[in-house]
C-alpha cells in the first residue's frame, strides 16, 4: 500500500513542476489526476497553482497589448 501511495503523491516539487509544465507544454491525463491528487491536499500548492496562472494571464494580457507602457528600470542597488 506504501509503495502505490508514493506512486500516486505528489512532492511539492514535483507538483509545482507540473504546474509550470501545465502552462506551456499541457499534462498527459496521469500528470493531471496526480496533480489534482496532490492540490486537493495541498493548500501550499494549490496557492502556488493559483498565482502561476494569475501571473501567466496578466502577462499574457501585457505582452498582447496595443498601448506602448513602460516597465519602471529597476538599479542594481535598490534590489
Amino acid at each position: 500500500m506504501k509503495k502505490l501511495m508514493n506512486l500516486l503523491m505528489l512532492s511539492c516539487k514535483k507538483a509545482a513542476a507540473l504546474i509550470d509544465k501545465e502552462s506551456f507544454l499541457g499534462l498527459t491525463q496521469k500528470e493531471k489526476v496526480m496533480l489534482k491528487m496532490h492540490t486537493a491536499f495541498c493548500d501550499a500548492c494549490t496557492a502556488y497553482e493559483k498565482q502561476s496562472k494569475l501571473m501567466d494571464k496578466i502577462l499574457h494580457t501585457h505582452i498582447h497589448s496595443d498601448s506602448e507602457v513602460t516597465l519602471p528600470v529597476i538599479e542594481n542597488k535598490e534590489l
